[in-house]
């Protein structure tokens, strides 16, 4: 029965393409995966960006692999000739396909997202090391798993520390030493590579790095290549070698189902939410249909379940709980409903007693209920976190400039066909917003209008100063519709020519002349 019911198949996979595609490759490219995706019934994310494809998908197990072969197959006007044989962009990507999952671990719909870069490292267009030249040396699980038992090794867990706080590599102690970044996002991790603290940690080390999948190590492992080739304070560390884990923690638990050096559990980004290697996933299943739960949603193990972990010479998961509870430090490791961090955003580590006792009012879950990583760091409010975060990005783009001494390498424009943003709400359908701190210098009409794509202004009343003339960097906008407008404010607090741009609405009061003559631009 069960291998009726559960016919669901999971697809992850990615593939950078290089030279990036240019823009009707692009939209042929998006136009084809999309259209497929619907032919073959899938669900879930496609990233597609001029620099490739990272998608994880759900659907039947004939679906997945439909659209898989389609992929394989599609030309898109860039195939070579080798040995006499056409292959295409796609002839050598690999997929990671995970079948018999239940119906409820299906994605209600496909959701195509025009992105800038397949990860947002901050390192698109001149950015971009490429992978091709400077790309770190792809390990098989079983390789890896043997360079993490040597000596004068360092592995660089590449995801967020919200996702390495409930699981991680645990090599033993005469071999590799665990490096966590503690990012928040994977913008920060070109500034922390940049560290002299981190660069000390890599002296004389071989360098291995690993995330879920392994789309995340491709960019990181080829900046720290560029670095070492390009840059004489890397290049004098004598780092001895970068590697990266093929197929990331996903293929790993393949070919280690016990779970090898690993422990906990690791995130993803769909519907498992968490998961431990195959064997002791087993063992937990095992415990709940032999053992059963108590009254405190802990697992009761039955002697039935014990005989189990004992044969198979595995851990049960319990055994392995990395994280603690953010309110009352019990060890946790699922992240439950939607609650964030209150500070900075990332995903709450909240138990289910804590949880259940906010829910009904005997405890809540106030603003001093924060992320393991903002107590260690002592950030207090979202202010505090905005302007280190804003210190450290200025500090790291001034030593870009003056390390390659031209304006080529600024930070990317938001450009056209950019991240998909939800709208917000706009009950009294407003379309006039304003606009502050923009880049003084560098925003103009052109760059305004791609960054705020795909919205449609129509009008920018430019504010100057009254003595000087000049822009100071805030605008009246209007823009066509009410949601255009809501897809505007959805931009409130992003990172836009290095300057974190604010927008909120700003109805027109019934004596202004709104819009104003001349303000019409020149696009619309």
């Amino acid at each position: 029965n069960e291998s009726k019911t559960n016919n669901i198949t999971l697809l992850l996979f990615y593939q950078y393409v290089e030279p990036p595609w240019d823009e009707d490759q692009f939209q042929k490219a998006l136009a084809f995966v999309t259209d497929r995706g619907h032919h073959h019934g899938l669900t879930g994310r496609m990233r597609v960006a001029r620099e490739g494809l990272n998608c994880t998908l759900t659907g039947s197990h004939d679906g997945i692999r439909g659209w898989c072969a389609d992929l394989r197959n599609y030309d898109g006007g860039r195939s070579r000739v080798v040995d006499g044989k056409v292959v295409t962009e796609f002839a050598n990507t690999e997929f990671k396909l995970t079948d018999d999952l239940p119906p409820k671990q299906r994605f209600p719909k496909l959701h195509a997202f025009e992105v800038v870069e397949l990860v947002n490292y901050g390192l698109a267009g001149p950015r971009a090391p490429p992978i091709a030249q400077h790309g770190g040396t792809h390990l098989e699980p079983s390789e890896y798993h043997a360079k993490m038992c040597e000596k004068d090794t360092v592995v660089i867990d590449v995801r967020n520390h919200y996702e390495a706080n409930i699981g991680r590599f645990d090599p033993p102690k005469e071999g590799a030493q665990i490096i966590d970044p503690q990012m928040r996002k994977s913008t920060e991790f070109p500034m922390w590579l940049d560290k002299k603290e981190t660069k000390e940690m890599l002296r004389g080390k071989q360098v291995l790095m690993y995330c879920t999948g392994g789309v995340r190590c491709e960019r990181a492992s080829a900046l720290l290549k560029q670095k070492i080739d390009q840059e004489e304070d890397t290049k004098e560390l004598g780092i001895k070698g970068v590697y990266q884990l093929q197929g990331g923690i996903d293929k790993y638990f393949k070919e280690f189902p016990q779970g090898g050096l690993w422990k906990g559990k690791n995130y993803v980004f769909d519907k498992r939410f968490a998961h431990a290697p195959p064997a002791v996933e087993a063992v937990v299943r095992t415990k709940k249909v032999l053992g059963g739960d108590d009254d405190k949603g802990v697992a009761v193990e039955s002697d039935s379940s014990k005989k189990l972990k004992n044969k198979q010479g595995v851990a049960a998961a319990d055994d392995n709980i990395m994280g603690k509870c953010e309110s009352c430090h019990k060890p946790w490791d699922m992240y439950r409903g939607k609650r964030r961090c209150p500070t900075c955003g990332v995903p709450s580590l909240i138990c289910r007693e804590c949880w259940e006792a906010d829910k009904n009012g005997t405890k809540k879950l106030g603003k001093w209920v924060r992320c393991d990583l903002c107590v260690a760091q002592d950030v207090q409010n979202k202010r505090e976190l905005r302007q280190r975060e804003e210190q450290e990005m200025k500090e790291y783009e001034s030593k870009l400039r003056s390390k390659l001494g031209t304006d080529a390498y600024e930070p990317p424009v938001q450009r056209k066909h950019a991240i998909t943003r939800k709208p917000k709400p706009n009950p009294e359908r407003i379309t006039r917003l304003f606009l502050k701190n923009m880049c003084a210098k560098r925003m103009d009409e052109a760059a305004l209008v791609e960054c705020l794509h795909p919205a449609r202004v129509t009008h920018i009343q430019w504010l100057k100063d009254r003595n000087t003339g000049k822009f100071y960097g805030s605008a009246f906008i209007e823009v066509k519709t009410a949601e255009d407008a809501g897809s505007v404010l959805a931009m409130d607090g992003t990172m836009v020519l290095g300057r974190r741009m604010k927008v909120k609405y700003q109805k027109a009061d019934e004596k202004d002349v709104w819009p104003l003559p001349n303000t019409e631009v020149s696009s619309s």
